[in-house]
C-alpha cells in the first residue's frame, strides 16, 4: 500500500498502474471505522485498484464546530487500510488542497433545494463545502466508481446530483448504514459519546422503526409517522433527564429532492439529527409503500430467465425482460444501418430512443420502441447474433440501465442478469444469486441442443466454454458478474426449476412478514 500527500504522486501512480482498469475510490474524512471499511470492500469487490482519500474539509465545517476537535488518527487508519487491502491513501494537507487561511477556491454550489433542509437548515455552507472538495478528489482520482454511506442521505443525493449536472464520468455509489448491535449508526462521532450517552444514542434507530411501523399499518400520512418517531425519543430521553437531549429535525423527504412529503406513494427518506450531550447525530431508513422488487442474479446457464418469468408470474408480478431491451436497441441499430461497431453514432441512437414495457392481462410482455411494436422482431436470428456487441457497449448499458432504473422505481417487478442486485437494483427487497456448477450447467446446455435438435455436443467442450464464459463474466469492465452481498446464494444442481421458484417464492413471503 502506499500512501500519496500530494496530487502529482498520485496522479503519477495512477497513470503507471490504473492505465486501462477500473478504480475504486472512497473519501473519508478519517478515523475510520467499520462503516467506511464496508466501503472499501464493496469498492474491492468491484475494482481492480482502490483508493482511499483522509482528508478533513475544513469547507464543510461551521464556525461553532469541531473541526479542531475532529479526530485525526492516520497511523490507525493506515493501518485500517492495509489490512483491508486498500492499494494508496491520499491524505493532503488543506494547502494542497488549495484551501489557505483565507479560502479564495472556485466554489461548487448544489441547487438550493437540496441544501435548504434537514442538515442544510443548521449547518449553512456544509454541502456547497463538501460539493467543492469532493469534485476536486473526483478530478484528481478520476476514478471508475465512488463510494459513499447512506448514512449521510442528503450528502450523497448532492454529490448524486452534481455527478449528474456536471456529466461526470464516474459511477455513484450508495452503500447501506452500519449498525452497532444495539442499531446505532457507526459514525466517527461516535467515539465523543459517553457510554450513558451511547446506550440513549440507540434511541434513534429505534424511533426510525418506530416511524415504519407506522407506515406498516397502512398510514402514509408524513405528519403520523413523524409524530411517532418524535414521541419515541422524547419518552426515551425523559427516562434519562441528566442527559441534555435536543431533537434537531425528524424529517420524511423526497430520496433524490430532499423535498417534504405529505405522505409515502411509493418511496421515502426517513431522516432524523438529534443531540445526544454535545454530539449531533444524524440517521435515517428509507421507507416503501410499493411492491418489492426481486433482483436475481448468476452466471450463464443458471436458470436464471425462466425462474424469473415463474416467479413474477407466481407472484403477480411482473418480468422485467431487461434482454429485450437490449434486443430492441439492437433491432432499431440493424434497422438503421449504422455500423455496430460505430459506438458514438449508437449511442447517439439509443439516447434519443423511447423505450416502452407493458404487461397486457394473460398475456407475455410486450416491448416497442420509438412508438414500433416489436416484441417478435427482437427475436429474429440477426438480432440474436448481433446483440452481445451491441450490449457490451459502455454507453448502450448505461442508458439502458437508467430505464431498467425507472421501470423500477415503482416496484412490483422481477428481473434478472448479471449486476442486477450489485448495480441496477442495488436496494432491492430481496436479491437472489441463483447458481450451479459448471458440470450441471453444461449438463442443461446439451440437453437443450438434444432438445432443439442441434445435435450433441461433448460435455468436455461444454463445461469448457461455460468455464470460459464465467471467467469473462467476472472480469469485464462493464457489468461484470458480482454476487450482492446481502443475496442470498441458490445452488440449483439437484433441484428442480419448480423447488428453485418455490424457494424464492417462500423467501419473498418471508421477507414481506419481516417488512411487514
Amino acid at each position: 500500500m502506499r500512501l500519496f500527500t500530494t496530487v502529482a504522486a498520485l496522479r503519477c501512480y495512477l497513470d503507471l498502474h490504473g492505465f486501462s482498469l477500473n478504480v475504486g475510490f472512497v473519501p473519508t474524512m478519517g478515523a475510520l471505522h467499520q462503516g467506511h471499511l464496508s466501503l472499501v470492500e464493496r469498492a474491492k469487490t468491484e475494482n481492480d485498484i482502490v483508493v482511499v482519500s483522509i482528508f478533513v474539509n475544513p469547507l464543510q465545517f461551521g464556525p461553532q464546530e469541531d473541526l479542531q476537535k475532529y479526530p485525526r488518527v492516520l497511523e490507525k487508519d493506515r493501518q485500517l487500510c492495509e489490512d483491508a487491502g486498500v492499494d494508496v491513501i491520499f491524505a493532503p494537507t488543506p494547502e494542497e488542497m488549495g484551501i489557505g487561511e483565507t479560502p479564495t477556491l472556485t466554489q461548487v454550489v448544489p441547487p438550493g433545494i437540496l441544501m435548504s433542509g434537514l442538515c442544510g437548515r443548521s449547518r449553512l455552507g456544509h454541502f456547497q463545502g463538501v460539493a467543492t472538495i469532493v469534485t476536486k478528489l473526483l478530478n484528481i482520482v478520476t476514478p471508475t466508481r465512488a463510494y459513499f454511506g447512506q448514512k449521510d442521505a442528503q450528502q450523497l443525493a448532492v454529490i448524486r446530483r452534481l455527478v449528474a449536472d456536471l456529466n461526470s464520468n464516474v459511477e455513484i455509489v450508495g452503500c447501506p448504514i452500519v449498525r452497532e448491535p444495539s442499531g446505532l449508526a457507526l459514525s466517527s462521532r461516535n467515539q465523543y459519546l459517553s457510554p450513558e450517552e451511547k446506550e440513549l444514542a440507540a434511541v434513534l434507530y429505534r424511533s426510525l422503526q418506530r416511524g415504519a411501523e407506522v407506515l406498516s399499518t397502512g398510514n402514509s400520512r408524513s405528519d403520523e409517522i413523524i409524530s411517532a418517531v418524535k414521541a419515541e425519543i422524547l419518552e426515551t430521553c425523559a427516562a434519562k433527564p441528566e442527559i441534555p437531549t435536543e431533537i434537531d429535525y425528524v424529517e420524511l423527504v423526497d430520496l433524490n429532492t430532499m423535498q417534504p412529503l405529505e405522505t409515502v406513494a411509493e418511496t421515502g427518506l426517513l431522516a432524523i439529527a438529534v443531540r445526544i450531550g454535545s454530539t449531533r447525530l444524524i440517521d435515517n431508513i428509507v421507507l416503501r409503500n410499493r411492491q418489492p422488487v426481486i433482483a436475481i442474479d448468476g452466471p450463464a446457464g443458471a436458470g436464471k430467465s425462466t425462474v424469473a418469468k415463474q416467479v413474477a408470474n407466481q407472484l403477480g408480478l411482473h418480468y422485467l425482460d431487461t434482454g429485450a431491451m437490449y434486443r430492441a436497441v439492437t433491432w432499431l441499430v440493424l434497422q438503421s444501418g449504422i455500423p455496430l461497431d460505430d459506438e458514438p453514432a449508437v449511442a447517439e441512437l439509443v439516447a434519443n430512443a423511447e423505450i416502452s414495457m407493458w404487461h397486457p392481462e394473460g398475456q407475455p410482455s410486450q416491448i416497442s420502441i420509438n412508438g414500433q411494436n416489436v416484441t417478435e422482431a427482437i427475436r429474429s436470428q440477426s438480432v440474436t447474433s448481433q446483440v452481445s456487441a451491441i450490449a457490451a457497449q459502455k454507453e448502450v448499458r448505461r442508458l439502458l440501465v437508467r430505464e431498467q432504473q425507472r421501470y423500477g422505481r415503482t416496484g412490483g417487478i422481477v428481473g434478472e442478469g448479471r449486476d442486477l442486485g450489485t448495480h441496477v437494483f442495488p436496494n432491492a427487497e430481496l436479491k437472489i444469486y441463483l447458481t450451479a456448477s459448471v458440470a450441471e450447467r453444461a449438463r442443461r446446455r446439451q440437453q437443450d441442443l438434444i432438445n432443439l435438435g442441434l445435435g450433441e455436443m461433448s460435455l468436455k467442450q461444454l463445461e469448457k466454454d461455460i468455464a470460459e464464459r464465467d471467467r469473462l463474466d467476472s472480469t469485464r469492465a462493464i457489468a461484470p458478474l458480482r454476487k450482492a452481498t446481502d443475496a442470498i446464494e441458490i445452488q440449483t444442481d439437484s433441484l428442480t426449476i419448480a423447488q428453485v421458484v418455490e424457494q424464492i417464492v417462500q423467501l419473498y413471503q418471508q421477507r414481506l412478514m419481516v417488512d411487514g
